[in-house]
């Protein structure tokens, strides 16, 4: 099926596009059914089931796996469907808890995508030990910065969430 007629059939709605929500220029995707799947660290596991998920959204079963083999990813999907999960699942997989520096940087455009994410990460990576701070305008410098210095003293901060 060509570009073009994948567009008309997503224009018209066609119940077979609205399920096709990923694509890829390198081959077909591999469908991964659950977390267990994925080879997730057991921690992190842990940390996806407490937070309420049982399986991963039609686009999580497409996107994660790519992301921890290293590839860049454009995940587009409506709201709701666990986009922020994808990301926040490829980095905590992807850090060491051995090494104590900041490792991530999550740039999110708005402020409440960012302090959604921080919430995921911190849930996700509850049982990592892993910690996320969120540096988001609209709070003063002081505030910002004695929350880190707090934060860092306290536990490993590895993930550093801030809207751009």
């Amino acid at each position: 099926m060509s570009s073009r007629d994948r567009r008309e059939r997503r224009r018209r709605g066609d119940d077979e596009e609205k399920e096709k929500i990923f694509e890829s220029s390198s081959g077909e995707i591999k469908v991964i059914p659950s977390f267990e799947a994925m080879n997730l660290k057991e921690n992190l596991l842990r940390g996806i089931y407490n937070y309420g998920f049982e399986r991963p959204s039609a686009i999580q079963q497409r996107a994660i796996t790519p992301i921890l083999d290293g590839r860049d990813v454009i995940a587009q999907s409506q709201s709701g469907t666990g986009k922020t999960t994808i990301f926040c699942i490829g980095v905590l997989q992807t850090i060491s808890t051995r090494n104590s520096e900041t490792q991530a940087l999550v740039l999110s455009p708005t402020r409440e995508l960012a302090v959604q994410s921080r919430t995921v990460m911190m849930a996700f990576g509850d049982y990592l030990n892993v910690r996320a701070h969120a540096c988001i305008g609209g709070e003063s410098i002081a505030r910002i910065c004695v929350c880190w210095v707090l934060e860092c003293m306290s536990y490993l901060v590895l993930l550093v969430v801030c809207t751009i």
